[in-house]
């Protein structure tokens, strides 16, 4: 079955990693549909029954975007708070639609991996960071799955950097 990656850039014409993943994924459109919430609402105004149908149709989600303010962009949160409602994602009559679905973050982070660590600048790893998504696909009874991380851009900033991620993304994505 296909994956249905997420993708929320607010900026993706500036974007190195994203903007080349999902060149990439769109290579295979018979194993990966990309949805980026940016383009598709521009106004921010989301139309949560689609985006339930939407995840309704596939078995593997990810959510692709850069890690800044130590978390996602913000159109994502209002996406969560507007699409997982109570009655379909959650709650004792909601069947919880998206219940087994794997699901899991692909991440572009600035620094590097040593800096989200108790010793590093940040003090956090990455996946300490993440526990807010972690809890949010328990609660909805989903497949949680370890994220992708790939670090580094703000130090190598180079194709050679750039293109080192793809391989290692679609074998992430392959083995969800």
């Amino acid at each position: 079955m296909k994956t249905l990656v997420i993708v929320i850039h607010p900026d993706m014409e500036k974007s190195m990693i994203n903007k080349r993943w999902i060149e990439e994924l769109k290579k295979y459109p018979e194993k990966y549909t990309v949805h980026a919430l940016y383009e598709e609402y521009a106004d921010e105004k989301i139309d949560a029954a689609r985006e339930q149908h939407l995840m309704e149709a596939y078995d593997k989600i990810v959510f692709q975007f850069p890690f800044y303010w130590f978390s996602s962009p913000p159109l994502l949160k209002k996406w969560l708070d507007e699409v997982l409602l109570y009655g379909w994602a959650y709650g004792s009559k909601s069947g919880y639609k998206l219940g087994g679905k794997k699901m899991s973050l692909a991440v572009s982070a600035g620094i590097d991996e040593e800096g989200y660590s108790a010793s590093g600048k940040y003090k956090y790893t990455m996946n300490e960071l993440f526990r807010p998504y972690e809890l949010t696909f328990d609660y909805i009874k989903a497949d949680y799955k370890e994220p992708f991380v790939y670090y580094g851009i703000e130090n190598d900033p180079s194709e050679e950097w750039v293109e080192k991620s793809v391989p290692m993304y679609l074998e992430f994505l392959d083995t969800l």
